[in-house]
């Protein structure tokens, strides 16, 4: 049995598991803010039509002079990207041949990257349910990724942890790739940012299709090092951006109201969720952001679960492909009011079915 590697487009999995999708379904999936995009971007489509006539800045210049400002780091230490995949891809090209130590559980198209382009990967396992960060052996390592807040977990690091994780990397010459995708979900957005000055190694992977809502068109940036910047950008194919993607970047950097009330409608949500699973017996990851993970107690397999989800118009994400999870558990987005409400009920009669 070969399960899609990723959340979103449910009729692969489950034309997988062979079972009918219904009319009706709720994808809880795909990471992606409940809200849609920010208003300003839907009133501003209305009149974008006219940008598909000419081709997109190759250098995303505006774009990234928004960024920099607002990130408070130089324009050359940014690299706009088509899609967080795209930066990951061009960070696995830079680092070609070396060998890569990965922080698991974590997104798997940072090792399906790094082999690809024919690096030597280990992992580094964290202790499932717990996922405390310590710091790891870091011998004959050039580079590690870590992605924080994490994916699939939804737990946010001890950053008194993850600094002294950039500091020993730094003092034995080992890259540290840190995958920021979900930052600016957590009530109090945390970033690693403010260290790029002082730590050359240090690279900082950020994603705009997750909070902004608009993963069908593609953005994501990175921030590094000015050197380290302009070689990883000699890979990037030329207009791998649209112009599109920047118009839509460009209004995204000013939506802080629409971030606001997202964090707010998340962080009320998921406590509720929490609530609930704690009074129904299952456990939950103690995530501080829009997704997390949940299993049932003494379950080696979330299988069954999995299946009477999806039956009834549940779409959870599996997990038998993240190291230390190995399908142990399932992850779900944190969604409106109205969809928690209906991944609640179909999750009662789980329990009295059982």
């Amino acid at each position: 049995m070969k399960l899609p590697s990723h959340g979103s487009n449910p009729h692969y999995l489950y034309n997988s598991l062979g079972i009918e999708m219904p009319e009706h379904y709720v994808d809880f999936s795909a990471n992606i803010n409940p809200l849609g995009p920010p208003p300003a971007l839907l009133e501003e489509w209305k009149h974008s039509f006219h940008y598909i006539h000419d081709y997109p800045d190759p250098q995303a210049s505006v774009l990234t002079k928004k960024i920099a400002a607002m990130e408070g780091v130089p324009e050359q230490s940014v690299l706009v990207g088509n899609g967080g995949a795209e930066i990951i891809s061009l960070v696995a090209r830079w680092l070609a041949g070396k060998r890569v130590m990965i922080v698991q559980p974590a997104f798997s198209e940072y090792e399906t990257a790094c082999l690809a382009n024919g690096c030597r990967v280990t992992w580094h396992m964290l202790e499932e349910g717990v996922w405390e960060l310590e710091l790891p052996a870091l011998d004959g390592i050039d580079a590690i990724f870590l992605c924080t807040p994490n994916n699939p977990t939804g737990i946010e690091y001890s950053p008194q942890a993850v600094v002294h994780l950039i500091q020993e990397c730094s003092e034995r010459g080992v890259y540290v790739i840190i995958d920021e995708a979900f930052y600016d979900f957590l009530e109090e957005a945390a970033t690693y940012t403010a260290h790029l000055p002082d730590y050359s190694n240090l690279i900082i992977l950020r994603s705009l299709t997750k909070m902004y809502s608009i993963p069908g068109l593609r953005l994501g940036y990175l921030m590094a090092d000015q050197e380290i910047v302009s070689r990883i950008s000699a890979y990037r194919p030329h207009w791998s951006v649209n112009a599109l993607a920047l118009m839509a970047g460009e209004i995204c950097m000013d939506a802080e109201d629409h971030v606001k009330r997202t964090r707010e409608m998340i962080e009320s949500e998921r406590l509720k969720l929490k609530d609930f699973y704690d009074s129904s017996g299952f456990i939950m990851s103690k995530s501080s952001i829009n997704f997390y993970l949940l299993r049932e107690p003494d379950t080696a397999d979330a299988s069954g679960l999995l299946r009477f989800l999806l039956e009834n118009g549940i779409v959870p994400r599996h997990t038998f492909n993240f190291p230390g999870l190995s399908g142990r558990w399932l992850r779900f987005a944190v969604k409106t009011g109205r969809d928690n409400s209906s991944l609640m009920e179909v999750l009662n009669r789980w329990r009295k079915e059982e």
